[in-house]
């Protein structure tokens, strides 16, 4: 199931995202998935995130897949040239994945290979027109593919909180006209910022779902804020985080902050994803919070 079909019949869609283990078994993450993620839409699959080498992103879909669960395949740039990502999508569409993520990639100078020599052969722009070409029958170069071409749900991401307006505007116009059908956002903390950008955003006509991280504590928002591009959370939060620290840890609080800012901001996004960063345990209680 493609879920631009479900954007198309104006479901509100909600995803949730998963990285692949540091190992070969991934029998518990697919139970943690059946688990706490049976309720949303589909589940995004991590690739190399932060530049740390984990089990294959595709070998981790295709046993979400196995298991009854929509995977959505993040594909990044870094690692693979223009053939790799290539034999990637068409090996993803051979085992029914149509849901697609394009990244660049963070640089493997942030991961646990520094050494490592980045590719970055396409960027995310780039990567989503070979999408689309090969959805028309024909690879990077022009070549004929043999037999049916692939069909994919293209997704690109976007940074509503970003400092430069106009440049994520940009960027967004872009990857709209290189073939994507829907974004994802990166993590917001401001639900006016986000309402402002949508606002201007809605004139491209593709569906954004809401990016929300589920703060765990002051420690981790100060190192985002420090640290990740176009994620910004506010002191107010920090101070909520701080006045119960046993509610806190116990991860309420967080549930609690990420739900107000779905709850804000759905009637400007046609659709939430969920980065639990390992609390999807609580993926459940969030969405009932938030009303979905």
């Amino acid at each position: 199931m493609r879920i631009t079909e479900l954007f198309d019949n104006g479901e509100f869609v909600v995803t949730a995202e998963v990285g692949p283990p540091k190992g070969i078994h991934l029998g518990h993450l697919v139970e943690e998935a059946k688990t706490y993620l049976s309720g949303i839409t589909a589940v995004n699959v991590t690739d190399n995130q932060s530049s740390v080498m984990r089990t294959s992103t595709l070998a981790t879909c295709a046993a979400l897949k196995n298991a009854g669960l929509t995977p959505i395949y993040q594909a990044t740039c870094r690692d693979r040239n223009r053939i790799a990502l290539q034999s990637d999508l068409l090996g993803a569409a051979s085992m029914g994945i149509e849901n697609i993520l394009c990244l660049t990639g963070d640089h493997t100078k942030m991961g646990d290979h520094p050494g490592a020599k980045p590719v970055f052969d396409l960027d995310s722009v780039s990567l989503l027109y070979t999408a689309s070409q090969l959805e028309k029958g024909v690879d990077l170069s022009g070549n004929p593919l043999v037999g049916e071409p692939p069909k994919f749900a293209k997704g690109a991401v976007v940074s509503p909180i970003s400092d430069s307006v106009d440049a994520q505007l940009a960027k967004m116009e872009r990857k709209v006209m290189a073939g994507a059908d829907y974004f994802q956002t990166q993590a917001v903390f401001e639900p006016e910022k986000f309402i402002k950008f949508m606002e201007r955003a809605k004139e491209f006509g593709k569906p954004v779902q809401l990016g929300v991280i589920i703060p765990k504590s002051v420690g981790m928002c100060k190192f985002m804020n420090n640290n990740v591009a176009g994620v910004h959370v506010p002191d107010e939060m920090l101070d909520e985080l701080r006045a119960d620290k046993e509610k806190t840890k116990a991860g309420i609080t967080g549930v609690e902050i990420a739900a107000r800012i779905i709850r804000e901001c759905r009637p400007y996004c046609q659709g939430v994803h969920i980065m639990a960063l390992g609390w999807e345990d609580k993926v459940p209680a969030l969405l009932e919070l938030a009303g979905l």
